[in-house]
C-alpha cells in the first residue's frame, strides 16, 4: 500500500507521474449541488503551473483539467469526481544520466532502498509535478467551501527567500496575486528578483519560508485528541514537496516566550468572546477558536542544480554529477497555491467531520 490518499470525509487520491502521460486527482466525500466546473478549478492551477516567469521552471504545461465524472450540468453529483491533467512537455532524455545514479538531496536513494526500482524521469511520483493534481483537488474543496463557507478565505504568500525576509510593518494583500512571488509587499518585489537571478546565474537554489492564512474559520472544527486540526494542517503542509519544518501561531518561537506573554487573554464581546491577542495562531486543543488561523512552513532549497554535487551510483561507485533538467531555483514559489490547495482540503475535511457530528451546535457563552 503506497498511501496516496489524503482526508477523512472529503478525500483525494492522486495518481500519475512526472513524465507519464497525465496526472490527477480522485477526489470523494464532495456533498452534491455545490457549483464547481473546470474554469473555476483551473484559477487555482494556473498560479501553480510551471514557466509563468524566470524566477520557475521553464517546463511549459498548460496543466489544463478535465473532469471526467461527479460533476452534472455544472454542479457536483456527490459522486467521486475524476480530475484529469495530461503531461505535453516532458524531456525526458534530460534524465538518462540519472537512470543509476542518485541525486544528493532528492528521493532518488530512498526509493531505491524501498522499492528496488524508480521512474527516474522527473522523479516519478516524488517530483513536485504530483501537486498539480493537489491543487486541482483544492479546487474543489474551495468550491465546496464558498457554498458552505462564503466568508472563509485562504491566502497564502512568502514570507522569506533565502537572506530576503517580509517586512511586515509593509505587508500589502493585495500585492499577493500582483509579482512572481506571491509576495505581499511590492516594495520589495525588485530586491528580491535580483537576489534570486544571481542565485540562479550561481547554478545554484535556495529555501524559502511560505505562510497560509486562514480567515472566517468558525470555532470548533477539529478534535481534541487524534484529530487535531493543527495536526492535520501540520501533517498537509509536511506532505508538499521539500517542506522540512512546520509551525502554528507563534511556533517555534514560543520557546521562548513566558506563560504571560503566550496565554491569548479573553474578554466578551456583544457577540461572544474577544481573544486580545492570537499567539496560539487560531487553534487552541487542536479546536479552532475562530480567530485566523496562522500556518507558516519552510521549504529546503532545490536539490536539482547544476554544480557538480558528490553521490553514488547503483553500484556503489563514487562519482561527481550534475542534474539537467528545467528546475525552479527556488521551489517555495509554487509552493504557495499548494499549500492553499491542502490547507482548503483540511478546513473542509474537518468542517464535514464537526456537521456529521455535532451537526455545528456549539457551546453557549453568556447564557445562564
Amino acid at each position: 500500500m503506497s498511501y496516496n490518499t489524503f482526508g477523512r470525509e472529503f478525500r483525494f487520491t492522486t495518481w500519475g507521474e512526472s513524465h507519464g502521460p497525465a496526472l490527477g486527482a480522485t477526489v470523494d466525500g464532495t456533498p452534491p449541488g455545490v457549483p464547481v466546473d473546470e474554469d473555476f478549478i483551473q484559477q487555482f492551477l494556473d498560479r501553480r503551473r510551471p514557466g509563468t516567469s524566470k524566477h520557475t521552471t521553464q517546463r511549459k504545461e498548460a496543466d489544463r483539467v478535465r473532469i471526467l465524472s461527479g460533476v452534472f450540468e455544472g454542479r457536483s453529483t456527490g459522486t467521486p469526481i475524476q480530475l484529469m491533467i495530461e503531461n505535453t512537455d516532458q524531456r525526458s532524455k534530460d534524465y538518462g544520466d540519472i537512470a543509476t545514479s542518485f541525486r544528493p538531496g532528492h528521493a532518488d536513494i530512498t526509493y531505491h532502498q524501498k522499492y528496488g526500482l524508480r521512474d527516474y524521469r522527473g522523479g516519478g511520483r516524488s517530483s513536485a509535478r504530483e501537486t498539480a493534481a493537489r491543487v486541482a483537488a483544492g479546487g474543489v474543496a474551495q468550491a465546496v467551501l464558498a457554498h458552505l463557507l462564503p466568508t472563509l478565505s485562504i491566502t497564502g504568500y512568502m514570507v522569506q527567500m533565502g537572506e530576503m525576509r517580509l517586512n511586515r510593518d509593509r505587508f500589502d494583500a493585495t500585492a499577493i496575486s500582483e509579482n512572481p512571488f506571491f509576495l505581499p509587499d511590492s516594495t520589495a518585489v525588485s530586491a528580491w528578483s535580483d537576489y534570486l537571478d544571481g542565485i540562479r546565474k550561481s547554478q545554484n537554489s535556495v529555501g524559502a519560508a511560505v505562510e497560509v492564512l486562514i480567515a472566517g474559520c468558525p470555532p470548533g472544527l477539529g478534535a481534541p485528541v487524534y484529530a487535531k486540526l493543527d495536526t492535520d494542517l501540520a501533517a498537509a503542509m509536511m506532505s508538499i514537496n521539500a517542506v522540512k519544518g512546520v509551525e502554528i501561531g507563534e511556533g517555534m518561537a514560543a520557546a521562548a516566550l513566558t506563560g504571560t506573554a503566550n496565554a491569548d487573554e479573553m474578554r466578551m464581546g456583544p457577540d461572544g468572546p474577544i481573544f486580545l491577542s492570537n499567539h496560539a495562531g487560531g487553534i487552541l486543543g487542536g479546536i479552532s477558536t475562530g480567530q485566523d488561523i496562522a500556518v507558516r512552513f519552510s521549504v529546503k532549497p532545490t536539490s536539482s542544480i547544476t554544480t557538480p554535487r558528490k553521490t553514488i551510483n547503483r553500484m556503489g561507485e563514487e562519482i561527481d554529477l550534475i542534474t539537467k533538467g528545467r528546475h525552479d531555483p527556488c521551489v517555495g514559489i509554487r509552493a504557495v497555491p499548494v499549500a492553499e490547495a491542502m490547507a482548503a482540503c483540511v478546513v473542509l475535511d474537518h468542517l464535514l467531520m464537526d456537521r456529521a457530528q455535532t451537526g455545528g451546535k456549539r457551546g453557549a457563552i453568556g447564557e445562564m
